[in-house]
């Protein structure tokens, strides 16, 4: 089974993806978390996408697609593969039909996790993320302990560039301007994309979005 998370930055997928992967197992993939870890690494990849992430950016095209073919070879041919915040073009969800094509699978089913622009800048602007595991805080929803001490590794929290109010609001026009156009190019296919609202607890979006995919 192969399903795609779509939804604003903030919105919280990588949260409920988490979830679902932790109860049935299988793939999370973040194009985020695996372009912050090429940056990390410095390869030629990292090098060349740093400067769009840094702007609030979209990465472009040809570089994720590289990037999600790359680590597709990777995993299990078997496993249940969550897309977090991927495609978020029309020519990527067409090139990432291609690319699962190329190894027998296609998209089983979209989801939409929605909430309003006045949530999502407070969601971002008070994240707080691990450098070393990755885990992520919010000072306003799910603080750690001890401030701006990650709870699983212990390494210092920090704000990421991308998350500051300013960037938060050019990312939030970069979605509207061109991720938004997937709603209208999945919708077409009525068995395929899914609503779920993003504006309840973490368990209860996680009960909504597990009905969505038939995995309640």
């Amino acid at each position: 089974m192969v399903f795609i998370l779509l939804g604003p930055p903030g919105v919280g997928k990588g949260t409920q993806a988490s979830q679902l992967i932790d109860s049935f197992g299988g793939e999370h993939i973040s194009t985020g978390d695996l372009l912050r870890e090429a940056c990390r690494n410095q390869t030629g990849l990292g090098l060349k996408a740093q400067k769009y992430m840094n702007d609030g950016d979209l990465v472009p095209d040809s570089l994720i697609l590289d990037l999600i073919r790359d680590h597709l070879g990777s995993i299990d041919p078997k496993a249940k593969i969550l897309f977090d915040g991927f495609p978020r073009t029309i020519p990527q969800a067409d090139g990432l039909d291609d690319v699962l094509l190329n190894v027998s699978r296609r998209v089983d089913k979209v989801v939409l996790f929605e909430a309003p622009e006045h949530e999502l800048i407070k969601r971002l602007s008070g994240r707080r993320s691990c450098a070393n595991c990755g885990t992520i805080f919010n000072v306003y929803f799910s603080p750690p302990k001890i401030e701006d001490e990650c709870e699983r590794c212990g390494e210092v929290l920090v704000h990421r560039s991308d998350d500051n109010p300013d960037t938060v609001r050019h990312r939030l026009r970069v979605y509207q301007s061109q991720t938004a156009q997937l709603v209208e190019h999945y919708s077409s296919h009525s068995a395929v994309l899914k609503r779920v609202s993003a504006m309840h607890s973490v368990d209860e979006v996680q009960s909504a979005f597990r009905a969505a995919i038939g995995m309640d």
